[in-house]
């Protein structure tokens, strides 16, 4: 594990809770950004009822990809301020998972992935070694 000194001065290593949370955010990340290469080519290539939306839609979500992965690389990095964008794109992903847990369809495996990520996510977002190797300190704390 790294020990170097991160650019907030927080130094030691990185817990493992913390990778493994830029990991998922960065696997969502990379997701969003195939779907959106995928929309994007369909409406290329396909025959979408509208090709001007299809392609909107695929370069739209390929721009949400950068979300997570700006917040991977910060956790990595250990800047405290990347805990925010990570637990955002979790909570963010829960309607999502619910949503495709009421299709009918093959959406249903994709939906239970996507709510063990995200939840698992927010799980080790929140963890307290997590917290403290970003320097977070709790409210009234200085």
């Amino acid at each position: 594990m790294p020990t170097a000194e991160s650019a907030d001065g927080i130094d030691g290593p990185r817990p493992r809770r913390l990778t493994y949370a830029a990991a998922l955010a960065g696997l969502e990340g990379l997701a969003l950004v195939v779907g959106g290469v995928w929309l994007a080519v369909l409406g290329f290539t396909g025959d979408p009822d509208d090709r001007g939306q299809a392609i909107t839609g695929g370069v739209t979500v390929i721009v949400l990809a950068l979300l997570p992965l700006i917040a991977a690389r910060g956790l990595l990095l250990r800047k405290s301020w990347s805990r925010g964008p990570a637990v955002i794109t979790q909570i963010m992903a829960l309607p999502v998972a619910y949503n495709l847990l009421q299709a009918d369809s093959l959406a249903i495996p994709v939906g239970i992935v996507l709510a063990v990520v995200a939840v698992a996510s927010l799980v080790l977002l929140v963890n307290s070694a997590t917290t403290q190797a970003l320097g977070i300190k709790g409210p009234g704390r200085s």
